[in-house]
This record gives structure tokens, C-alpha cells and sequence, in this order.
């Protein structure tokens, strides 16, 4: 979302639009981006910055961090504010602050029960070690020895 400056109404003026998924280039393969961003962005000049309110909404595809499966998505900003400095720059390429806006608000522990259509957000149970049978033919590992706490006294002591 690129802004002119010089021909920015004084009283501010209204941007809809979309920006490309490939913006958000997250590292992580355990989020994908499926959507643009779409906005519909209100741009007013105050002195040294420039000023952005409106809605903002991306789609992505993430993995339940219960389940391991994967769900969409939808962050929605009903009412994103975001100040951009400005400087002396004639155009201003607003795309990653909204960039930020959106990512800031993904879920730090993605669940599919919160997903746009929430699904069955249950672990499932071959990852659980109390489900699993006894009788599966494997030993237990070996019980280690109770510490000894003057074992590092004795040591010195032999030493003489």
C-alpha cells in the first residue's frame, strides 16, 4: 500500500485494496499464508507521521499445537490503528506496518477449536505414554541409585 504524500488530502483519504501473500515470507513451515491481506485503511497526515485506521484481514493456515492438524485461520482488525513516521519521504509504503499489525495477532499456541470452523481439538492418544499397554515387550530403564550427598566429602577424605 503505497501513499503520495504530496497528494494526500489534508483531511485525510480512505485505501482499499489487497496486498499480496507472499509479504509475510514466515520462516516457520507451520504457518501459511492463503489469503492476501485485504484493508480498507484511512490515511491522515499529522505533522511527522502519517496515520492508518480502519480494517484489516488475512487468512492463514496453521497446525493445532494439540492435535497436529492442520486448520484455517481468519485474523480480523475490525479497528487497527497504526502510526507510520514520515520524514521527508514523498511516498510511503505502508505494507509492513500492516504486515506487523496482522502477524502480531496470530495465536502464539495455535488451537483448531478456534479456528474459522473449530474442529475436534483432542490429543491423540498414541502420543500419551499413559494410554500406551505395559505389555509391549519393552523394559523400563533402570532406576538410577539415590544421589549421595557426601559422596564429594568422602572423595576428599580418601584423598589424604
Amino acid at each position: 500500500m503505497k501513499i503520495d504524500l504530496a497528494n494526500l488530502p489534508e483531511q485525510g483519504q480512505q485505501f482499499e485494496g489487497e496486498i499480496s501473500p507472499e509479504i509475510f515470507q514466515v520462516e516457520q513451515s507451520d504457518i501459511l499464508s492463503v489469503s492476501p491481506i485485504r484493508f480498507s485503511l484511512f490515511a491522515q497526515r499529522f505533522d511527522t507521521e502519517l496515520l492508518l485506521t480502519g480494517e484489516i484481514e488475512a487468512t492463514f493456515e496453521l497446525n493445532c499445537m494439540r492435535s497436529l492438524h492442520p486448520f484455517k485461520q481468519t485474523v480480523f482488525l475490525p479497528s487497527a490503528a497504526m502510526s507510520i513516521e514520515i520524514g521527508n519521504d514523498g511516498i510511503i509504503d505502508a505494507s509492513e506496518a500492516i504486515r506487523e499489525e496482522v502477524l502480531i495477532e496470530l495465536p502464539t499456541i495455535p488451537r483448531c477449536d478456534e479456528g474459522d470452523e473449530p474442529g475436534n481439538c483432542q490429543i491423540d492418544p498414541k502420543y500419551l505414554a499413559v494410554d500406551k499397554s505395559t505389555k509391549d515387550g519393552v523394559d523400563s530403564a533402570p532406576a538410577n541409585e539415590k544421589p549421595n550427598p557426601w559422596a564429594a566429602l568422602d572423595a576428599l577424605d580418601s584423598q589424604d
